[in-house]
């Protein structure tokens, strides 16, 4: 005598058969998968969070403040978070900015060359940067924390070393009277007035960076590759991905980042303090894990580095406008980092229960 099962029920939303490939996604179970999600909610606090206990927070001038502040953390988080997603870290990428600045004025104001010049020739140097941790990392096997920590340190000495050699104190010499500066200027440093509000030129600089890398992260196939590294490495070098390639390109793209962050530097104030920047690469890190990326790599967002950037920009100006002490601002920020986290993780396993 022979029994046949009894036919299996499917779930509500699971297709005939069982085959998840099948199955359509909501919108709610699309919307929880999003990395940027908790960031977003998190924004919307600090925004109504202000907008309470600031009375100037809404008003339009305000409001280009903020962008500001966000875009100058917003267009070095957005490498950073790729590269997080990566699997990776740069400790060195605050002393790079700096360093791209020194080195486009020191060698304008000795070569007495026109200002693009130097720009290039930064352009290039930083680029040198980011090809060193990537290949150093490749080869040595080391941890990227280990390997960003020795450049930072080597850069920051460079800086503060050779800006003392060459023009004899801890500042660059101004270069402002030099030919180019003007037009170098309207391209890294001026501002445009949009419906009343003064907007940065930085903004754009952001807003353009944030495009082009969510672009990458999900149209392309490097895009795939950035997620396949950072979530399991020796798989991804398995099926065919170029970790090694992979991880220099991403080392690449923050060197390209500071070298912008950093002409923003130079052609705003004209002269550049040398210990400058030292400390800004834990606000990059932490303006992409408020994002939505994992420390662990492999699940992030460039959307969620901008959102990070931007909770940034709204406390660090709104403790201003609500005229608090500014003394509390890193508390604020590392409860943010925290609560961010917290709320992440938690988004994330909501996702992963309606799956």
């Amino acid at each position: 005598m022979t029994t046949t099962a009894p036919p299996v029920k499917d779930r509500p939303g699971r297709p005939a058969g069982g085959d998840e490939r099948l199955l359509h996604a909501s919108p709610l179970r699309k919307l929880l998968g999003r990395p940027e999600l908790g960031s977003v909610v998190g924004a919307l606090a600090v925004f109504l969070f202000f907008a309470f206990v600031a009375d100037s927070f809404l008003q339009l001038s305000s409001f280009g403040t903020v962008l500001y502040a966000a875009s100058t953390i917003g267009i070095m988080a957005v490498p950073v978070a790729l590269l997080m997603i990566g699997g990776e870290f740069d400790l060195s990428a605050g002393v790079m900015v700096t360093s791209s600045a020194l080195i486009s004025s020191m060698f304008s104001f000795q070569m007495t060359a026109n200002v693009w010049v130097g720009v290039l020739v930064s352009l290039l140097v930083t680029l040198a940067f980011g090809v060193f941790n990537g290949i150093m990392l490749t080869r040595t096997k080391l941890p990227s924390f280990i390997i960003t920590l020795g450049t930072f340190l080597m850069l920051t000495g460079l800086n503060l070393g050779l800006t003392k050699l060459i023009s004899g104190t801890v500042s660059t010499k101004s270069i402002g009277d030099m030919e180019g500066f003007p037009s170098a200027r309207k391209l890294f440093a001026s501002q445009l007035t949009l419906g009343g509000v003064e907007l940065k030129v930085t903004i754009l600089w952001w807003a353009g960076l944030v495009a082009v890398a969510t672009w990458i992260l999900l149209r392309t196939r490097f895009g795939n590759w950035i997620f396949a590294v950072g979530g399991n490495a020796d798989a991804a070098r398995a099926v065919g991905v170029p970790v090694l390639k992979t991880k220099i390109a991403l080392y690449m793209g923050v060197a390209f980042c500071a070298w912008i962050a950093g002409q923003h530097l130079l052609f705003s104030f004209d002269v550049v303090q040398s210990g400058e920047g030292v400390g800004n690469e834990l606000i990059y890190i932490i303006a992409a894990v408020i994002g939505g990326c994992l420390i662990t790599g492999g699940y992030g967002s460039a959307i969620g580095s901008a959102v990070g950037a931007f909770i940034f920009g709204m406390t660090s100006k709104g403790i201003v406008y609500a005229e608090w002490n500014p003394d509390w601002f890193k508390f604020f920020l590392g409860a943010m980092l925290l609560l961010a986290t917290l709320l992440n993780a938690w988004v994330r396993k909501r996702a992963e229960a309606t799956r």
